[in-house]
């Protein structure tokens, strides 16, 4: 199959505005009572999980078990079930790595989708629940208080992130793969394809990682300089 997906074409711009849009209006409802922003917080949590585990039996059906191939590594994945547990559990560490990875790296595969099937076909609209969702549940914690990022997250973030990517590039030097595309680029259209060969658009991708979390702290880090002055 080939994807006859337009990149920002009417679809993909209609897409990439509806995710804000879902964003505000989760968290206006979040904000009218206590328990009904529980209740919002579980019912998204429960869907991005369905939505996962759907997604896992669909591949084991039409593909098999194909190991090292096609399991849940790369960075999307984790920060998928990394806002599940923001979302039920309100951890602040997992908030903090979701909400930099997700809002960076899932935000960028919206923005770019690599995608390899038919625009109306059950992986594609897969990948935009997938991503798009998880986005939006990001912003609905964020902009309804819920949760926010705190001084140090930005270290933190960094830190776990390059941890994350140790352990899938040693997972690739093993096994032959290509998660957290450590190995090449991905196909189609990427902000990798401006940051060189490899392996120096890894350290372009970190360079630009860097610059994209710190943009994403900033407001927060404005707001807890102004709390602090006399």
């Amino acid at each position: 199959m080939r994807s006859n997906f337009y990149l920002f074409g009417s679809a993909h711009l209609l897409i990439l505005i509806s995710v804000p849009v879902l964003g505000l209006a989760l968290a206006k409802w979040c904000k009218t009572s206590r328990k009904c922003a529980q209740g919002v917080r579980y019912g998204v949590a429960l869907f991005l999980s369905a939505n996962e585990l759907v997604w896992y039996a669909f591949r084991l059906h039409h593909e098999g078990f194909r190991f090292p191939h096609a399991l849940p590594l790369n960075l999307c994945d984790l920060t998928l079930w990394l806002t599940v547990v923001a979302l039920l559990s309100l951890n602040q560490w997992a908030f903090e790595l979701a909400y930099f990875a997700g809002i960076g790296g899932s935000g960028m595969a919206l923005l770019t989708p690599d995608l390899w099937a038919p625009f109306a076909s059950y992986p594609t609209v897969y990948f935009f629940l997938a991503h798009g969702v998880l986005v939006a549940a990001i912003l609905m914690l964020v902009w309804s208080k819920l949760a926010v990022p705190k001084p140090g997250c930005l270290r933190r973030a960094l830190l776990l992130l390059n941890v994350y990517a140790v352990v899938i590039g040693v997972f690739n030097f093993v096994f032959g793969t290509n998660y957290m595309y450590l190995c090449s680029k991905p196909s189609g259209a990427s902000l990798l394809d401006y940051l060189g060969p490899w392996p120096v658009y890894i350290a372009g991708g970190e360079a630009v990682a860097l610059i994209v979390f710190w943009l994403l702290w900033l407001p927060f880090r404005s707001c807890a300089r102004a709390r602090h002055v006399p």
